[in-house]
């Protein structure tokens, strides 16, 4: 059994963004009671810390960090239609964006092999100058920064299987050949991002990764894209570490979107990823929560992850067939890597 960390914290119960919002407390507390029964009590825990101003600069303009420190202590700020803040929720992003790099540095340090982090607020629309999508800050673009310029490593990979496009993320690294940036959701969805043909720019060009999938793809269409494109890419680009922006709501049962994932369907990704890391990162890997907000599902999908990261890979990408999409994908991309 491999050696995974968990990081968890009753304040990031405290954001609080409203009566009746998706991205409610009471997720954090299912994954509370989850961590706290077998398998998963005995597992290490790794102390969350608040980000500092220095560490959020490195992905966030000063005007949007005074934007959300504005909210301190109010009780509620409106950033747009979805994403607002209560009196502790800057102090709670702040946690969530920090303890996403005390895991990586748990990693780094060789206390845990990899790890877990059940945070909130979820960080990956969070773009360089606007809070929006739930999001304030851009937790995994964050740890992604730390990585390359306190560990010194040169290539990072981050895979994104949350429902919706994470426009932070890639807009974070559009330009960046050292971070990897690759996707797989629903498209065309919210935020709008996310088409096949965007495949970065620059010295960036080919390290973004975007795999749209229609509504109602199930598991073979996931399987089979991972499978043609995404672990391929991936691979080739030869990661030092791989980050996981982990959302739960293409779960068949989420209320937000429409996507037909099974609760297997995770653990099949993380076994694709654990391989990959094996193979290229020294098994280094963090998975950070984003999204999921149907409460029996992202607690059956969240215990379904950590026992892969834990326990032995079972790669099952065998089935499905490359759809249209993943066929536009496929060929965006091999100008870039052998697909």
């Amino acid at each position: 059994m491999r050696n995974v960390g968990l990081v968890t914290d009753a304040r990031f119960r405290r954001h609080r963004p409203g009566p009746g919002h998706p991205e409610c407390p009471e997720r954090l507390e299912v994954l509370e009671r989850l961590f706290a029964g077998e398998p998963f009590a005995g597992l290490p825990r790794i102390e969350p810390r608040a980000a500092s101003q220095e560490e959020l600069g490195r992905v966030h303009g000063p005007a949007h960090l005074r934007a959300v420190a504005a909210s301190r202590g109010r009780p509620l700020t409106r950033y747009d239609a979805d994403t607002t803040a209560s009196e502790h929720s800057f102090d709670a992003a702040l946690l969530a964006a920090g303890s996403a790099i005390a895991l990586t540095d748990a990693v780094m340090d060789g206390r845990v092999e990899r790890g877990f982090a059940a945070l909130r607020p979820p960080g990956h629309h969070a773009e360089h100058d606007r809070p929006m999508g739930f999001c304030f800050f851009n937790n995994v673009a964050v740890a992604a920064r730390h990585l390359r310029l306190r560990h010194g490593l040169e290539r990072v990979l981050i895979i994104d299987w949350d429902v919706h496009h994470g426009n932070g993320s890639q807009h974070s690294f559009y330009d960046d050949e050292s971070v990897m940036y690759a996707s797989v959701h629903q498209y065309p969805f919210y935020p709008g991002t996310g088409a096949a043909a965007e495949t970065g720019s620059g010295e960036g060009a080919g390290t973004t990764v975007n795999l749209p999938m229609p509504a109602g793809a199930g598991d073979d269409d996931y399987s089979a894209a991972w499978r043609e494109v995404l672990v391929p890419a991936a691979t080739a680009f030869d990661p030092d570490f791989v980050l996981v922006s982990a959302g739960f709501d293409a779960h068949r049962d989420d209320p937000l979107a429409m996507v037909e994932l099974s609760t297997e369907a995770f653990g099949r990704m993380t076994d694709a990823v654990s391989e990959l890391a094996d193979q290229c990162a020294g098994g280094r890997t963090v998975v950070l929560l984003e999204g999921g907000y149907s409460l029996e599902a992202l607690a059956a999908s969240v215990g379904t992850v950590v026992e892969r990261l834990a326990g032995p890979e079972r790669p099952e990408f065998d089935s499905g067939e490359l759809g249209p999409w993943g066929e536009e994908a496929r060929k965006a991309l091999s100008a870039f890597w052998p697909l």
